[in-house]
């Protein structure tokens, strides 16, 4: 589940390896100190080496009213790394017989378009075609905020005509994995929680993760916050997580992520078989798992994003390192935070990032921006708008977010690693994000 543009790092810049046994943690906690002590978030860490922690950090806080402190317990939304969870349920259905990788949609839902040619895989490696429900033009504008039925969902799946015909292209879909969920719980005849229990939770004994409900800030569960002003965290509306399932529902923490991700890579979840296939990668998307660059090595993982909640998981097979990280509340790029991690970990060269204070234009000139800005090369529309002195952008069918100007007329959202630069005379916004590019007018 994903409400922001946001660029996830999967692939950091190749370099030559050189880890010594003994990292930099005093490093490390530097680069959280700058985060916490600047307010550019909140969260938790936790690396593992040969399945056991070295390092773990809580920084900020969970509940900001309570003024409780993130602490190694708190559980956070992990959004779509649920979906890595969705897979081996999905999977362990498959080692049981009770499915196949080629069995139809139709099996199911028939009354789906395309479901006679749509297959299982083609739902877990999102080829399927079948529309992002998330995208849809109201989703953030309000109805992620109700509780759906089963029922709900397959009318809402139903009602969108697909974007592309089955296996021809590769297109993220949240819609994909709720389907899923919804397979696996017909098929085994229990509801999805019982199965995560089943299949994975009891078996490795995690011990902080489980389908998430309505947030319960006294059982150590974090809210999420966003900034909508310089100096202010703004709570974050809560997704209804009866909508995600096992696309974007699941809570936990860095530890049990990384003791989940270690155990399925080392055959503790499923054959070795079924993982070959999760991890084998096509158009650069496998069953539940992304190829994540360790320098140059490639390891596995997930990103996730839902409300003000971001996180991500990955691991590193030839050194048996895991990363977690699940944030609450993100002011400062979250690839950066990432790269910053694995260079600090593996002794790359990495210089921690200085924090400029914002410049706070008139009104007058933020004015001049507000507009709605298109490309023929470029998938969405950006709409800027002022809130509370503040300039706004919003991708169709995403939430807005919160722009700060660095320059005159430059702006950034550091969560996203994302750059809007203005040419008010000429009408143009130049969109920047991960090493691309984008010119868009204003209609």
């Amino acid at each position: 589940m994903r409400k922001v543009v946001l660029a996830i790092l999967f692939v950091i810049a190749s370099a030559t390896f050189c880890q010594s046994q003994h990292f930099n943690q005093q490093r490390l906690d530097s680069l959280f100190d700058m985060i916490e002590n600047n307010d550019r978030g909140m969260g938790n860490i936790s690396l593992f080496k040969n399945g056991k922690e070295i390092y773990r950090r809580s920084y900020g806080y969970a509940n900001l009213e309570t003024k409780a402190k993130n602490n190694a317990g708190t559980r956070f939304r992990i959004g779509s790394i649920s979906k890595t969870f969705t897979a081996v349920i999905i999977m362990k259905l498959i080692e049981n017989k009770q499915l196949s990788l080629d069995t139809k949609l139709s099996t199911f839902y028939p009354q789906l378009e395309s479901a006679d040619k749509i297959t299982i895989q083609q739902l877990l490696q999102h080829r399927s075609g079948i529309f992002n429900l998330t995208n849809a033009e109201d989703y953030a504008s309000g109805w992620h905020k109700n509780t759906f039925s089963k029922k709900d969902l397959l009318d809402k799946i139903a009602s969108r005509k697909n974007i592309f015909e089955a296996d021809t292209k590769v297109s993220y879909s949240n819609s994909n994995y709720i389907l899923l969920s919804f397979i696996a719980e017909d098929i085994a005849k229990k509801d999805f929680s019982t199965l995560l229990n089943e299949y994975i939770i009891t078996p490795i004994g995690l011990t902080n993760t489980f389908l998430g409900k309505k947030i319960d800030t006294n059982k150590n569960e974090a809210v999420s916050y966003n900034k909508l002003k310089a100096k202010n965290w703004v709570l974050e509306v809560e997704t209804d997580m009866s909508i995600p399932l096992g696309a974007g529902a699941i809570v936990s923490t860095p530890h049990d992520l990384n003791t989940f991700f270690y155990a399925l890579m080392n055959g503790k979840l499923l054959t070795e078989a079924s993982v070959q296939q999760m991890k084998t990668f096509r158009d650069n998307v496998g069953l539940g798992l992304f190829p994540v660059a360790f320098f140059n090595r490639q390891g596995v993982g997930h990103s996730g994003g839902i409300d003000g909640f971001i996180s991500f998981a990955a691991y590193d097979p030839a050194e048996k390192v895991n990363i977690a990280i699940t944030s609450n509340a993100v002011q400062f790029s979250f690839d950066s935070i990432i790269t910053g991690v694995l260079s600090i970990y593996f002794n790359q060269y990495y210089k921690l990032p200085v924090l400029t204070k914002a410049l706070e234009p008139s009104i007058e000139e933020l004015n001049q921006y507000i507009g709605t800005y298109a490309s023929s090369n470029f998938p969405l529309k950006i709409t800027i708008s002022l809130k509370e002195n503040t300039l706004m952008a919003q991708a169709t069918g995403q939430s807005s977010f919160p722009l700060e100007c660095y320059e005159k007329d430059k702006f950034k959202f550091d969560a996203a690693g994302l750059k809007l630069l203005f040419n008010p005379s000429e009408n143009k916004m130049t969109l920047q994000q991960g090493g691309r590019e984008f010119v868009l007018t204003k209609e």
